[in-house]
């Protein structure tokens, strides 16, 4: 029996490789112009929390078409039913295997997934400073140590 993916690897495990290298050269220009210009730094990472990643815009497509096609069926037509059955076991295919009939495209116009968006926004912070007062490993004060790593992590 095939193993499933992981769950942070699926959608990119599924996505072309052209698409996965693009978003990982937007990633890499992002941070380069930002480590070039640190006062813009604080605007990207609110940009960054507002930015919609795979999972959010394909359950709202999803929800969308589920429940419109669940209302014409009951109002208009029987035959509208279909829509939300194949909606969802589009949603479940997307759920196990990481892959779905709109994720080619999202990935090709830059939709990214949780992690690509977490890793330009942690690479953000390293630049501006937020992990630098995470002391060193060897310092002997466990606590205090992940205390400052969670504050960074913020």
């Amino acid at each position: 029996m095939a193993r499933l993916p992981t769950t942070t690897g699926r959608v990119t495990d599924a996505s072309s490789d052209a698409a996965n290298r693009r978003i990982e050269a937007d990633i890499a220009q992002s941070v380069a112009f930002h480590a070039d210009h640190p006062e813009l730094i604080d605007r990207r990472l609110v940009e960054l929390d507002r930015e919609w990643d795979t999972e959010r815009v394909l359950e709202a497509n999803a929800a969308t078409l589920a429940l419109g096609g669940t209302v014409l069926g009951i109002l208009e037509d029987r035959r509208f039913l279909a829509l939300p059955i194949l909606v969802t076991g589009f949603l479940l295919q997307h759920a196990l295997q990481g892959w779905c009939p709109p994720l080619p495209v999202l990935r090709r116009i830059g939709v990214r997934t949780a992690r690509e968006i977490e890793r330009e926004r942690t690479a953000l912070k390293a630049l501006r400073g937020d992990f630098a007062a995470v002391p060193a490993a060897q310092s002997r004060n466990g606590k205090a140590r992940a205390d400052a790593a969670l504050r960074a992590a913020s």
